[in-house]
């Protein structure tokens, strides 16, 4: 509990900083776009589950406010797949096996802007908080009813008990100032501070929170 605290504070920490005191010399930009790309994820289950990264799609718009030299903000409203794929080969006869979920989230994540480099060429890093709400789920299994040996299997009867998700996120990219616009290529990781099953005495997990590797690209133009 102490460690979501403090990597809340750090997010929330960050955010305090693009908001900061402004330069009356700096010209600040305004930007909207939008963007897309793949999401990796698994969920943190306690007892362990054997899993794999499962894919899944993300795309949405966003707005940009530069607000500072070297600092701003960035606000998205996106779509995004998350959820687990489960790995069997540690278990017995269960050569193939599968089963996955995918958990389907509406996100906004708020995150400090910071970046380095020429007007036409910088690096960026973004970090911040996210909320998520979940808007359906769906499963794809082949397990045809068998419980494959030394495999967990309690999730897979487990539907999902918290729609709302929260954590932080942030990470490193790139992008390039054009005539046309602005492309942005970045990475995020994503670690979600709440779980996704209840985790009093009385449940079967103590921990089911999700982690998810990112790919993304963007196009932003400048409003002002």
């Amino acid at each position: 509990m102490k460690t979501r605290r403090y990597a809340l504070l750090l997010a929330c920490l960050a955010v305090f900083i693009g908001t900061g005191a402004q330069n009356n010399m700096f010209q600040r930009e305004f930007f909207v776009g939008f963007g897309g790309g793949l999401n990796f994820s698994q969920i943190g289950f306690t007892p362990k589950v054997n899993q794999l990264f499962h894919p899944g799609l993300q795309g949405g718009v966003s707005v940009r406010w530069i607000t500072n030299r070297n600092l701003g903000l960035t606000a998205e409203v996106n779509f995004a797949q998350q959820g687990w794929g489960e790995d069997f080969s540690e278990s017995t006869d269960g050569e193939g096996f599968n089963y996955s979920r995918t958990i389907n989230y509406v996100e906004l994540p708020f995150m400090t802007h910071i970046y380095a480099g020429s007007n036409r060429a910088r690096f960026i890093f973004h970090v911040g908080p996210k909320l998520g709400y979940a808007l359906g789920e769906s499963t794809e299994t082949n397990l045809n009813g068998a419980t494959p040996g030394n495999h967990r299997n309690e999730q897979h009867d487990m539907p999902l008990e918290y729609n709302l998700d929260w954590g932080i996120c942030g990470g490193p990219g790139f992008e390039l100032r054009t005539g046309i616009g602005t492309f942005v290529l970045e990475g995020r990781l994503y670690f979600a501070l709440g779980n996704i099953y209840g985790n009093s005495k009385s449940d079967f997990f103590a921990k089911s929170n999700g982690m998810t590797l990112s790919a993304k690209l963007s196009y932003l133009f400048k409003l002002r």
